[in-house]
């Protein structure tokens, strides 16, 4: 077993004894679950979800495998060999893997990092060869390496497979199609939480391409540790496919203050919302996410999401028409407290109540492992967006 690089991740700031002792009763919780009879799955989920994730890469290699479904006898099969002189990815892939030096541990010996880069494209390839219906993308290899560097070979190989023919399914068409899709959602969640976020966003018209490399590679391209990265992982795969899209709104929520101090202006807010801050409270943010998932369940967004273009253009014309008076981010923060107010006048009789933190672990991990069983029809449809209208909203 390879010594962990992610041990003690997240860690809370309660005071050290304190999470010393959680630690090792959660570890304990842990080893409970793997050693019933039946695996206790959802028991898995929650510890996934719940605070610290599952603490170590040695715990990870023997929990994750149990959150996709993915059998430990596949360690005994012989990796088939990978033709690469003629195979239509081999020059992507190699250009991208050779630009992943950063995501290797610092200091790691040059001839181990170039072994693992090998195994990297071995992987890559040897998915899409067995899966001709998935279509490499960039960013791709940024998810295997975190895999190949938490797993071995033939165990990241099996994870990588399940996921990229499940969660990232969608990822992986001919087109961006469903990707753009699914960031659609991104909007509709600021707009529940905090209008007036949404709406300084759309008088910018930056659109939520900034958000795009999060979603392709689960934040493991713009995340420098890797420890935060792993922990997201722990949380995505315990949930709903469209979770990494939920944590994406809260990092922008997170961020309130920066995007309305920003210049309304496209160029500005983009390059604010693109640099992601390396010193996130992850632990915290991860809890939000959770709490806005189960508030605002995709099926309840759907038609909201689909939506979402046209709203944004009559909200421009209001900006447009305002704007020879004053600044129109101006006009938008003043409507939407005077909107705000209106609302909060009728609160009392409409107030959503925040899920105890059990039971939102609870249907988390229920959300989780119903994806998880219904992976067959997700297959079959090619999506992990059925309950979703398909829209064309992108020409």
């Amino acid at each position: 077993m390879k010594k962990s690089r992610s041990a003690g991740a997240s860690s809370p700031v309660n005071g050290k004894e304190d999470w010393d002792t959680r630690r090792k009763r959660k570890t304990a919780d842990i080893a409970q679950a793997l050693s019933a009879t039946p695996v206790d799955v959802a028991a898995l989920r929650r510890m996934a979800i719940s605070e610290g994730g599952l603490l170590t890469d040695e715990i990870r290699c023997q929990v994750w495998p149990r959150l996709l479904n993915v059998p430990l006898s596949v360690l005994d099969q012989e990796p088939e060999t990978v033709e690469r002189e003629n195979n239509k990815d081999y020059n992507q892939v190699l250009l991208d893997v050779q630009r992943s030096l950063r995501r290797f541990p610092p200091g790691m010996p040059d001839e181990q990092r170039e072994g693992l880069q090998e195994e990297l494209i071995d992987i890559i390839l040897r998915v899409l060869k067995r899966n001709p219906q998935l279509h490499y993308y960039q960013g791709y290899h940024d998810i295997v390496v975190t895999f190949l560097l938490v797993l071995e070979e033939r165990l990241a190989t099996a994870l990588v497979e399940k996921l990229s023919t499940h969660h990232l399914r969608d990822f992986m068409d001919p087109t961006m199609d469903n990707t753009k899709h699914i960031l659609n959602y991104l909007m509709p969640i600021i707009d529940r939480v905090n209008p007036e976020v949404h709406d300084f966003m759309q008088q910018a018209e930056v659109g939520t391409v900034f958000a795009l490399s999060w979603l392709i590679t689960w934040f493991g391209h713009v995340l420098s540790d890797f420890r935060h990265v792993v922990r997201l992982y722990d949380f995505f795969l315990a949930c709903h496919p469209l979770m990494p899209i939920y944590f994406a709104a809260v990092i922008v929520l997170y961020r309130e203050e920066e995007v309305l101090e920003c210049e309304c202006d496209m160029a500005m807010v983009h390059h604010l919302l693109s640099q992601i801050p390396q010193d996130l409270p992850y632990e915290t943010l991860i809890s939000r996410a959770g709490d806005l998932f189960v508030q605002f369940p995709p099926s309840e967004l759907a038609r909201e999401a689909a939506s979402h273009e046209s709203m944004a253009s009559s909200t421009f014309k209001d900006f447009d028409l305002a704007s020879t008076q004053q600044r129109p981010d101006s006009v938008l923060r003043r409507r939407r407290r005077q909107k705000q107010a209106a609302l909060e006048s009728s609160a009392a009789s409409s107030v959503v109540a925040q899920p105890s933190a059990a039971r939102r672990f609870v249907r988390l991990a229920v959300m989780g492992l119903t994806v998880a069983l219904g992976a067959a029809a997700l297959a079959v449809v090619n999506t992990a967006l059925e309950w979703a209208p398909k829209l064309d909203l992108f020409p």
